[in-house]
């Protein structure tokens, strides 16, 4: 792996996530009647992504991504960093420093790391019950979970993309974030989180129903009107 840090790495941006999760209260009837994931589904979703990080090759990390703001390296630093927030966010402290280079020497470790303290913070008794309220908000801790599933997949089919490897991720928790993200975000404006939802086929994968869903250019799918 590219150990020199990419000098150009644009900041991970946590506050849009955030703003999701408190621009209403989640834990309604309609956000709880979807199926919820459980914390060891997540782990393997987050250890699914942590492989496509580990199969990277150094040519790699300054390729372009799906989001177009962002190398393959910027976008590992996302999900760290996101990790971390959400790590911040369930233990009550300030939200980590912005614009930092999290990767380090060895990008993957530094992402598993951080999806150890992850799970640790969602595994505290009552976490997951417990509401959790903000300036812009209130979320519970299944709903937090819930959130960072649906970024961590979505990111995770596109580092499989930009890095030409499968999409080995989890299709049940993909159709498990995509009913979970149809209902938070249908009544809410998408403007600097997601371009428009893209027309697919309802026999696709789901996880390149939740990469549609969430704005992503897929082959096949059909441009927004």
């Amino acid at each position: 792996m590219d150990s020199s840090p990419d000098q150009t790495l644009p900041r991970y941006h946590w506050k849009p996530i955030i703003e999701i999760s408190g621009r209403q209260n989640l834990h309604s009837d309609s956000v709880s009647t979807t199926s919820a994931p459980s914390i060891e589904q997540f782990s393997q979703a987050l250890t699914a992504v942590g492989d496509l990080i580990e199969g990277v090759r150094e040519e790699q990390w300054s390729a372009p991504t799906p989001c177009t703001d962002w190398t393959v390296r910027a976008l590992v630093n996302h999900l760290i960093g996101m990790n971390l927030v959400f790590v911040s966010l369930l233990g009550d402290q300030a939200p980590p420093e912005r614009g930092a280079d999290r990767t380090g020497n060895d990008p993957a470790a530094s992402y598993r790391e951080s999806a150890s303290a992850l799970i640790v913070a969602f595994n505290r008794p009552g976490v997951l019950e417990r509401t959790f309220h903000g300036p812009l908000g209130s979320a519970t801790g299944m709903d937090r979970l819930q959130i960072r599933l649906y970024d961590l997949l979505a990111h995770g089919w596109d580092l499989a993309h930009a890095t030409d490897q499968p999409v080995t991720l989890p299709q049940d928790l993909a159709e498990q974030s995509l009913a979970f993200a149809q209902i938070q975000l249908s009544s809410q404006p998408r403007a600097g989180r997601f371009d428009l939802a893209r027309d697919i086929s309802n026999d696709a994968p789901a996880i390149d129903r939740l990469a549609a869903f969430l704005g992503r250019s897929i082959s096949g799918a059909q441009e927004p009107h």
